[in-house]
Formats: C-alpha cells, sequence, structure tokens
C-alpha cells in the first residue's frame, strides 16, 4: 500500500454499504487525499477490522492549534455486507494509539512507526509514549494543542483517574528538525488551573509526576531500562536521557520554518 492512500482501496469497501448514520456521515465527509499513513494494521486472514494512524495536511491550513492526527478504525461485517466507520483527531500519535487499542486493536501491532518521520529522542519519551497507548481509559483528555511553528510542539491536557496525586496531567512534546527526534515529558498539577498557569509561563521546568520519586520511582526506572536494553540493538548516536535527566526545553528556539508535523 502507498503511505498516501485511497479510501475505497485500503479499506475495501467497494461492495459494503455504511452500517449505520454514523459510518455513512463519516464517510461522505473523508477524504484521504491529505492524508498519510504513519502506522495501520489489518486483521487477517479474513480481513474484518482495519485500523490506521495517519497525518492529515490539511488540519495545518485549518483552526490553529487543531491536533494533525487522525485515527481510524473500520470494522466489517462481512455476512451483512455492512460496515462502521469511526474517526478521531488528537494531538499525538500515541493517543491516538490509545484510542484505536480501546477499539480492539492490539498495542504492538500499531506502535511500529513507517520510516521517514521524527523518532523519539531518548526511552523516556518511548516509555512515555508506551504508558500512552496501553493506558485504556486511563486519562481523559481535556485540550491539546499543535504547534507547527515556534515553538514546534504538542501538548494534551488530561486528567488521570489513576493518581493520587496531582490528577491533572500534562504530555508535552517538542520536535527538534535538525536531530531527526522529538521528546515527549509528563507534568503533573493539582488542577487545570496550574497546568494552563504553566502553559502560559513556562518559566520553570515541567514539573515531575512524584510518582516519580516515590516507592513507584523504581518500578519506572526499571521500565525505562528495559526499553533501553530493547533499544540497545540498534544504536541511536542521538544522547538519550534517563529518568534523571532534566526535563526543561532546549536553550534556544528551533528556526527551521515548518508546516504541519513533521513526516
Amino acid at each position: 500500500m502507498n503511505d498516501h492512500f485511497d479510501f475505497a482501496f485500503d479499506f475495501d469497501l467497494g461492495e459494503l454499504a455504511p452500517a449505520d448514520a454514523a459510518s455513512e456521515e463519516a464517510v461522505e465527509r473523508f477524504w484521504s487525499g491529505d492524508l498519510t499513513a504513519l502506522s495501520r494494521h489489518h486483521f487477517t486472514p479474513d480481513g474484518s477490522r482495519s485500523f490506521v494512524v495517519a497525518h492529515d495536511q490539511s488540519a495545518t491550513w485549518g483552526v490553529p492549534g487543531a491536533p494533525q492526527v487522525m485515527a481510524i478504525a473500520v470494522a466489517r461485517d462481512l455476512t451483512r455486507f455492512t460496515f462502521t466507520l469511526e474517526t478521531s483527531y488528537h494531538a499525538t500519535v500515541s493517543f491516538a494509539q490509545a484510542w484505536l487499542v480501546e477499539r480492539g486493536c492490539p498495542p504492538e501491532k500499531i506502535a511500529k512507526i513507517r520510516d521517514g518521520v521524527l523518532k523519539p529522542a531518548d526511552d523516556l519519551t518511548v516509555w512515555g509514549e508506551r504508558q500512552i497507548r496501553e493506558s485504556g481509559t486511563r486519562y481523559e483528555v481535556l485540550d491539546n494543542h499543535t504547534s507547527d511553528s515556534d515553538p514546534c510542539e504538542t501538548w494534551t491536557l488530561t486528567r488521570d483517574s489513576s493518581a493520587a496525586q496531582a490528577p491533572v496531567r500534562l504530555f508535552h512534546e517538542e520536535w527538534n528538525h535538525y536531530a531527526g527526534t522529538y521528546t515527549m515529558r509528563e507534568g503533573a498539577f493539582a488542577d487545570i488551573g496550574a497546568a494552563r498557569a504553566w502553559l502560559d509561563d513556562r518559566s520553570g521546568p515541567l514539573p515531575e509526576p512524584p510518582e516519580y520519586s516515590d516507592h513507584n520511582g523504581a518500578v519506572v526506572r526499571a521500565r525505562i531500562a528495559r526499553i533501553a536494553l530493547a533499544r540497545s540493538a540498534s544504536a541511536s548516536t542521538t544522547p538519550k536521557a534517563s529518568l534523571d535527566a532534566p526535563r526543561t526545553p532546549p536553550a534556544g528556539p528551533v528556526q527551521r520554518p515548518v508546516q504541519g508535523r513533521p513526516m
């Protein structure tokens, strides 16, 4: 399949009809011409379900700050010759993957991202993305924002139902075009107001979740160590940050002009 995909061809819906009004409406407003597939999984051998994470280039020309990552889930009923189609927009790939996992996609199948896009800069980013991808309904998304010019970043504001302290969690992703990488960090706040104050001010580092330093911190470190071990087979020259590394943004802004999420 091509990275730029045709709706009817990739999802093989030519002889199927929408199963409900929501799917029919989704088909009518679906336009694949601006989509670039980042990750996909098709169930075999019957091909009853398909899951895709894609970048929507058209979002860069829409409402400023709008999310640019689309999650697409297709389920086919081959006995009734019908299908259902669901789509959802997200600021980051990991939250799009989590949405698809909730709808039945195996997390390990949708985790692999195609070549030619920015890579995680460090093991902490990889661990954080896996945590989101496999989180189920743990995070309630409250707001998000995507900036494809200085600063080149996204953030997703959530409420963590598993957090005993500082339940408002902010996932901040920053892109480094020159290095070909991105980092994602999790911040913890007592309430939404405190999180928005940090976003407006940025005068200090992103506050770490309390569990990073309590008895659960050992669990976090062990999981990151396992990720580092798994990634060591494909050694990278990019410096890796540990859990103890500073979580402050780079000293200077990225100057390279871009349009949309870097592909």
